[in-house]
């Protein structure tokens, strides 16, 4: 089922998650229909807040050919994706790189923005399967923003000032129609 996107300016996305206890048949229904609005959509990754829920899931499907050197696809390739982490937790970053940002609940914005170059993260899987991965380049990326919107943060609070004055203007009017739109509704 296809899940609407929570958009800036909706408290939620603010919200930290709540740990899931274990994973139940629910939740991983949650996972596929998460996966499937971001397919839909065409993102990389989904977290529970960017369709309404404080589950801390997150689901993350980044094609290989998304990474910009052959060394990095090679070492990210036994990552099956999609990705569904349950509790995720980022137990280690590494080095730095900077690339242009999005986000789904910021439709048709983009800043650069710099995050660490490799990521190792802990979580379930959909079966409830504690799992630790490494992985760098775009994904590292991906599963560095997925997590933060875990925690309420997101990217635009992270960018630097200059390159968050660039956007400023559609951040606030992209604020201004969905507290609009919520209180028609």
């Amino acid at each position: 089922m296809i899940l609407k996107i929570t958009k800036y300016g909706e408290k939620v996305l603010r919200e930290k998650a709540t740990p899931v206890p274990q994973v139940t048949p629910k939740l991983v229904e949650l996972a596929a229909d998460m996966i499937d609005t971001m397919h839909k959509a065409r993102g990389v990754g989904l977290a529970a807040e960017q369709v309404g829920r404080t589950e801390a899931l997150c689901v993350i499907d980044v094609p290989l050919d998304c990474e910009d050197d052959d060394e990095t696809r090679e070492f990210n390739a036994r990552v099956e994706m999609p990705l569904v982490m349950f509790n995720p937790q980022i137990l280690k970053l590494e080095g730095e790189q900077e690339g242009r940002e999005g986000c789904l609940s910021f439709p048709n914005m983009g800043a650069p923005l710099k995050r660490a170059a490799e990521v190792t993260a802990q979580y379930m899987d959909e079966k409830g399967v504690p799992q630790i991965i490494t992985v760098r380049g775009f994904l590292a990326r991906a599963v560095q923003h997925e997590t933060d919107h875990l925690k309420g943060v997101l990217y635009v609070d992270l960018l630097e000032e200059a390159d968050r004055a660039k956007i400023e203007k559609k951040i606030q009017a992209l604020k201004e129609k969905t507290e609009k739109a919520a209180k028609k509704a």
